[in-house]
């Protein structure tokens, strides 16, 4: 390409006429008699007898000859009137590199030619197009086939366990295009064996419970014992013919999970909320799957609501080594993180036996673990108090800190052999109804955004609520700092529900990780309207701030611990409620606590 720029570019753009009489120094339409003493007089000057200057030889040859041959010979006289030079035409032709009788219409072949042009420029971009489209259609934005969102809106249900979100989550379609060979029977029949005690059978009635598991669609079946096979780490034992959809069911998971959630978090009631508990069991699903932890292992175990699972994903944990650490006094994971670095290396060191590099190598993966601060407010711009019907602003900061500094970070899944970024899930809930009020998907990878984000979310508040531009750019500043510094900022709006006391929890989950989820009581009283469309006036404020509990000598009660679905699922599935004791509200119009987690 450089060569041909260069050449076009240097290359002399003028074209050379040949003119027999300029040539010969004559007029035009000079006598015959003219032609012969002007060729004389030339040659004398430039022929090779006379002058033996090369470039006098060749001017002689291929200009004065010529030019003198074109004005008396007759065939040279035609071709130079005819063509514009005395040795016929001049120049070159352009063709088509095809047959000849592709090219020839008038000929027998025209038809074929007809055909050729309807076939190559017609028919096949046409085919191409039809074939494109009808593919492209299965699929939404994310990628995800319509069916599988079809088959997920119609499959969640409010009362789903988080064990039970499997069921729901095989469904989806692109797992169902995935080849069920009869080379597979004998290695799925081994792999199911492996991790029989990870599929909710029956065992007082096992034989009809397995029966009743291959009795499934074969694409389901195997889609289930493969994610099985992720979460037991006995990838290992797949053959090489199933090696190639376990990576396939794997690429898929988190934009297939992340699908799952929005249809738990899609609006299905008149109040639009959606559902609380599924929407935890998908997240949670999610974290077992990028960790490759049982979902057994979530079972609520010596105190510990989320049981065993946040130790698994640490390098050289088992479940015996866990046993080990218990007999001193080390049961829940937290107590493990809050250990100093010394005494965690003793206890690793001589309680359960690890070398030096395997407790180094402990204390990268709880360097990169993120730890999670939570403050909520949830208030109405400019006025005293929550009534029913206000749009209610939720106001949040979501700040994130690593032992190792870092802000954004990929987690650490070894056994998850694909590229996964950290997302957290910010759902605020009412556990009692089961029902979300609010949510929002978090990343901490991209600050850029999150600062541009977060601007506008500020300007458009302090617009809203009427501040100056002096209190709007300082509110920004301090927005941008955040984020800077490891926060993200998380605000939305929702329709305050019917009067009532409603004990709101904030959950702060990591699709990634096992055990750094954060959640935070909410105490929110909603009051009754005064008048329809307006705050009412004075007097009706009045009777309001005497419907506000102010009784200083009451004791807030602590909301009983989180227990686990996973538990649940033992005892039956069985709904358990929790008693959640009515706090004050300190401030009117901005209802918000801050707690620590559970754990701690």
């Amino acid at each position: 390409m450089i060569f041909l720029i260069y050449y076009i570019k240097n290359m002399s753009g003028e074209v050379q006429v040949f003119e027999p009489y300029s040539i010969l120094g004559l007029e035009s339409g000079a006598s015959e008699s003219e032609i012969k003493k002007a060729y004389r007089r030339l040659s004398i000057q430039y022929h090779p007898d006379k002058n033996p200057n090369p470039e006098a030889h060749k001017y002689f040859v291929e200009s004065i000859s010529k030019a003198y041959q074109a004005l008396t010979d007759p065939v040279s006289r035609e071709n130079f009137e005819k063509y514009g030079h005395p040795d016929g035409r001049q120049g070159f032709q352009m063709g088509i590199a095809l047959p000849q009788f592709l090219l020839d219409i008038d000929g027998a072949y025209g038809g074929i030619l007809l055909l050729w042009i309807v076939g190559v420029c017609i028919l096949l971009p046409l085919v191409i197009a039809v074939i494109y489209l009808s593919r492209s259609s299965k699929y939404t934005g994310n990628y995800v086939m319509h069916h599988t969102l079809y088959a997920y809106y119609h499959l969640m249900k409010p009362s789903l366990a988080p064990s039970k979100v499997m069921e729901v989550f095989i469904k989806a379609a692109e797992y169902g295009e995935i080849p069920v060979r009869r080379t597979d029977t004998e290695p799925l029949q081994k792999l199911f064996l492996l991790v029989r005690s990870e599929l909710n059978l029956d065992l007082k009635n096992i034989k009809q419970e397995q029966a009743k598991f291959w009795k499934q669609h074969p694409a389901m079946v195997k889609t289930e014992l493969l994610i099985q096979a992720q979460l037991t780490r006995e990838s290992a034992a797949l053959s090489p013919g199933l090696l190639g959809d376990f990576r396939r069911v794997l690429e898929l998971a988190p934009r297939l999970l992340e699908e799952l959630m929005k249809m738990a978090l899609v609006p299905r009631n008149t109040q639009g909320h959606g559902w609380l508990r599924p929407a935890i069991g998908v997240v949670e699903l999610s974290q077992c799957i990028i960790q490759a932890v049982p979902l057994s292992a979530r079972k609520t175990t010596g105190g510990s609501t989320e049981g065993i699972a946040p130790f698994l994903q640490l390098p050289y944990f088992n479940e015996a080594v866990v046993k080990r650490i218990a007999r001193k006094k080390v049961r829940t994971f937290q107590e493990l993180w809050d250990m100093t670095i010394n005494d965690r290396a003793e206890l690793l060191n001589q309680v359960v036996g690890f070398s030096s590099a395997e407790v180094q190598d402990v204390e990268r993966v709880l360097e990169m673990m993120p730890s999670l601060t939570v403050e909520v407010t949830c208030e109405t711009g400019g006025e005293e108090g929550i009534q029913e019907g206000d749009l209610v602003t939720v106001h949040a900061w979501i700040s994130l800190k690593r032992v190792n500094g870092l802000v954004g970070a990929l987690p650490h899944s070894p056994h998850y052999p694909f590229h996964k970024e950290e997302n957290f899930w910010f759902l605020l809930g009412d556990p009692t109804s089961n029902n979300i009020w609010f949510s929002q998907k978090v990343n901490f990878m991209d600050e850029t955004a999150a600062i541009a984000a977060a601007s506008k979310a500020i300007e458009d508040n302090m617009e809203g609520s009427g501040a100056d531009a002096k209190e709007t750019n300082r509110a920004v500043r301090e927005a941008v700092e955040k984020v800077r510094l490891g926060s993200r900022l998380v605000m939305g709006k929702f329709v305050a529900p019917p009067e009532g006391n409603y004990s709101l929890v904030c959950h702060c989950m990591c699709d990634s990780w096992i055990g750094c989820d954060k959640k935070v009581n909410l105490k929110v009283k909603i009051l009754k309207r005064t008048r329809a469309g307006t705050r009412g006036s004075a007097v009706e404020d009045a009777v309001v701030e005497d419907g506000v509990e102010e009784e200083d000598d009451i004791e807030e009660e602590e909301e009983e611990d989180y227990e686990s679905e996973y538990s649940e699922d033992e005892a039956g599935e069985q709904d358990t409620k929790k008693s959640i004791a009515n706090g004050k509200v300190t401030k009117k119009g901005s209802c918000s606590e801050r707690s620590e987690s559970d754990v701690e």
